[in-house]
């Protein structure tokens, strides 16, 4: 991917991201500073926030797919997904209460996660690849948190902020792929017992397995692999709603049971 900062640029919007999510406050889109930011920037600092936490002791598990379905680009008024990573210490036990404060916009989405079995590399890894790959699949509500204010970002700023990733939550019951026809599920997310949005998961480009293609495309692009034993969301199925302290949610799959949180 082509890019335009130099390393102590880099490192400098790192700090800034990083000052951002953990100490929860909201900051101004970073091409607002650096107009010519490329999205091939957004990613090197993406990676610089993960190496550097990595190498303080947090531990990788997986990558997320970001902005995969027409809701969330709508939405979000982009037109191309995003990819990030996630860290075993943003998951959160399924029902156990999720806390508000520390972080700038909290909101959900219900997502079909997939465990591989193996590895998956290379430009051009197809749908049937990564179902061959994959262990199992299960439900996922995510937690995503931009830390842009008022939730306007463009496409280099949320990929710097590690696609808006926060906290995830996964339940229901593992099923191995084959078992089920992935883009036919139907889902229900729900908030404090009324339905917020229905959907189906082949509004994840069609089916959620090619989002996980696309993951492993940028991967390659970013000199990166997709390890057995990865955990990958696929990209929210429906827009993201608003919570706050009080609230409830649930995604129920067809299927595959269903999994709760509630906000504090």
């Amino acid at each position: 991917m082509r890019t335009t900062l130099g390393a102590e640029q880099v490192q400098a919007l790192t700090d800034r991201v990083e000052a951002a999510q953990t100490g929860a406050r909201a900051m101004p889109k970073l091409t607002e500073d650096f107009p010519g930011m490329t999205l091939g920037d957004g990613y090197a600092v993406q990676i610089a926030l993960r190496d550097r936490w990595v190498a303080q002791g947090r531990r990788q598990v997986g990558w997320k797919a970001g902005l995969t379905s027409q809701a969330k680009m709508d939405q979000m008024g982009v037109r191309v997904p995003t990819v990030g990573f996630l860290l075993a210490d943003m998951a959160r036990p399924e029902g156990s209460a999720v806390r508000t404060d520390d972080m700038v916009h909290p909101r959900v989405e219900l997502e079909l996660a997939f465990v591989t079995k193996a590895d998956l590399a290379g430009p051009d890894v197809t749908r049937e690849q990564v179902l061959a790959a994959t262990d199992f699949v299960l439900p996922a509500i995510e937690v995503i948190d931009s830390r842009y204010t008022g939730f306007k970002f463009d496409l280099q700023s949320v990929v710097a902020d590690n696609s808006s990733s926060a906290r995830y939550v996964v339940g229901g019951r593992p099923s191995r792929p084959e078992d089920l026809e992935l883009d036919t599920l139907g889902v229900v997310l729900e908030k404090n017992g009324e339905p917020l949005a229905i959907a189906a998961t082949a509004a994840v480009m069609g089916h959620p397995a090619d989002a996980v293609a696309l993951v492993v495309k940028v991967l390659h692009e970013l000199g990166q692999t997709l390890p057995a034993g990865s955990f990958v969301m696929s990209g929210g199925i429906t827009e993201a709603f608003a919570v706050k302290p009080g609230d409830v949610v649930a995604a129920r799959f067809q299927s595959l049971g269903s999994v709760g949180v509630r906000f504090v």
